[in-house]
């Protein structure tokens, strides 16, 4: 089994490019998960007749968003967090706002897995939401984890927004500090693994360098300044199933490259 995650920065606008067709026809995921769709259902002209597609937009037009494409169909689908995750964390609902509101989380449940697929808030430049990443979000997903983790293994995948050790950038020192490489949300990343879960690429790739995503700005991406923050976590369970675990990087078409899972 096969799957891949992508966020493609506007399903529009790699529809156009003609990137995502390229992508499906020359590697035939069994499942697709896409984060930052920035479209609802409709929106986007998309015949991709073999795959059951699942949304979960945001209400915002042109932002945020997940899917997820799948030859297989689920037993069900979940979307956001369920409200008892909302109700463990405090400050869900405070000023910092609601997943629910921007399609961040979508679950499927398949016969010997959960799927989540997940387009994690980041910290902004100014870190403005720096609080709500470590004291909402992060807490909020964990236990989501842990509480499905409960009944089968699962997987998360997507576009975390954290790149987790200096090896998982090209430049640590110059952005210690900075979204995307705070202590908090490398805390968050370490929270998920010391709780039963394991990042499926390092695990199989350990001390090796490979980005998947880069700036638009200096011609980052010709020059590989990038950051790797697009992972699949996996159950601990699981590990003896994995297969692969690649990066994608000659695929263009976004700021992101897909990263791919594959399954026994």
């Amino acid at each position: 089994m096969r799957l891949y995650s992508w966020n493609v920065n506007g399903l529009r606008a790699i529809l156009k490019k003609g990137s995502l067709q390229d992508f499906i026809e020359s590697n035939s995921p069994d499942i697709l998960c896409l984060q930052e769709t920035k479209a609802k259902q409709g929106q986007a002209e998309i015949d991709f007749s073999e795959y059951e597609e699942i949304w979960n937009s945001a209400d915002r037009a042109g932002y945020s968003g997940t899917a997820i494409f799948t030859k297989i169909k689920p037993l069900s689908v979940i979307y956001d967090f369920p409200q008892e995750i909302e109700e463990k964390v405090d400050g869900w609902n405070d000023q910092f706002g609601d997943a629910r509101q921007e399609g961040r989380v979508l679950t499927a449940e398949f016969d010997d897995f959960f799927l989540i697929n997940v387009y994690v808030p980041n910290e902004k430049h100014d870190l403005g939401r720096l609080k709500y990443r470590e004291l909402v979000w992060d807490r909020a997903l964990l236990a989501y984890m842990c509480e499905l983790d409960k009944q089968k293994p699962v997987l998360v995948c997507g576009d975390f927004n954290v790149a987790h050790e200096e090896i998982d950038l090209a430049r640590p020192k110059q952005n210690e500090g900075n979204a995307g490489f705070t202590k908090e949300g490398r805390q968050g990343m370490t929270n998920y693994l010391n709780s039963g879960f394991i990042d499926t690429w390092r695990s199989l790739h350990p001390g090796e360098q490979q980005y998947s995503w880069w700036s638009y700005r200096g011609g980052a991406r010709a020059k590989n300044i990038g950051w790797r923050i697009d992972y699949f976590l996996a159950s601990e369970r699981l590990k003896e199933r994995i297969v692969a675990a690649e990066i994608c990087d000659e695929v263009t078409g976004s700021d992101h490259c897909p990263i791919l899972l594959e399954l026994k």
